[in-house]
């Protein structure tokens, strides 16, 4: 790997068109005004876009032609043509019963009940969007990395690094090496001692957290297979990310920040690493999994006999 660049990997394929509203939800506040505004109405109505020509849906959002393709390809399509057909085979799905959308906009005065309805709906919308908008090749690669890692560093900050922390806390109970760092001094020290065979992950909803982004970066030029959870695909954290993994986020309000939306999705992505680990190094994993349990039975048991 040549120090400080990537390489070339070919395109990955267009996003199938159940992925289309997670892939908007995910890019559009990353998008420029006029580009959120093509996006949100093929989002918001895919069947009578899909009729539109490229004229047509110029004029319906008071944009160019040329914002149209650019919007098209930012989703992941080569062009405009593959909107179009995303959009048809999105509307066929929506009129074969799926339900419509719900507002969730959770307000001061709502009843508890509303709120926990509310994020329920919510929580189920992140999960099934990541899951639809996850790269499953980029899954697979990172999967077989992280199973053959010498040791593994995973960094993030605030509510990320709790979401560090269980990914190592997982790692280690198959028996694997691997350290969650959340102070960006000591991620940077650490990662300098990383090499070809070891594995780093970053996990930065906004893709430009600079506390993660650096020891990555640092990772990355050492020669580590690098990995990146994030909800920006296009952010600076990719740039040093031999790896991408997508997540999705809820839309943000005053009592629902992002950080809590994108823990969900993150989580997601964890625990798919891990189960896809633990397949592939069975043999270690299974009877590590056992014995951590059975260092811990008598804990549990002693609990529920002081009840």
């Amino acid at each position: 790997m040549t120090e400080g660049v990537k390489e070339t990997f070919a395109p990955p394929p267009a996003p199938q068109p159940a992925a289309l509203v997670a892939k908007v939800r995910t890019l559009a506040p990353s998008m420029t005004r006029s580009m959120q505004r093509v996006a949100e109405a093929v989002a918001h109505d895919p069947a009578g876009c899909a009729a539109l020509t490229v004229t047509g849906l110029a004029e319906l959002t008071g944009t160019s032609e040329a914002t149209v393709v650019r919007t098209a390809r930012l989703l992941g399509y080569p062009g405009y043509r593959d909107l179009r057909l995303a959009l048809a085979g999105l509307a066929a799905q929506q009129q074969s019963g799926r339900a419509p959308a719900l507002t969730t906009d959770i307000a001061v005065d709502d009843p508890l009940a509303d709120v926990v309805a509310k994020l329920a709906y919510d929580e189920q919308q992140t999960l099934a969007d990541t899951a639809a908008g996850l790269d499953t090749g980029q899954l697979g690669a990172a999967v077989t990395a992280l199973a053959g890692a010498r040791r593994t560093d995973v960094y993030g900050i605030g509510a990320s690094g709790l979401v560090a922390q269980d990914l190592t806390q997982k790692l280690l109970r198959i028996g694997l090496i691997a350290h969650a760092h959340s102070d960006p001094h000591l991620a940077v020290t650490n990662a300098v001692q990383l090499r070809a065979g070891d594995v780093a992950v970053a996990v930065t909803h906004s893709g430009s957290t600079g506390d993660v982004i650096e020891p990555l970066r640092v990772a990355f030029e050492r020669g580590a297979t690098t990995i990146a959870v994030t909800g920006r695909p296009d952010g600076p954290v990719t740039q040093y990310a031999d790896h991408v993994l997508t997540t999705s986020t809820a839309r943000e309000s005053e009592l629902r920040p992002a950080a809590m939306s994108s823990r969900t999705g993150q989580l997601l992505v964890v625990d798919c690493l891990f189960v896809g680990v633990a397949q592939r190094t069975y043999a270690v994993a299974g009877p590590a999994l056992s014995s951590s349990y059975e260092a811990l039975v008598h804990r549990h048991g002693a609990r529920r006999s002081r009840a």
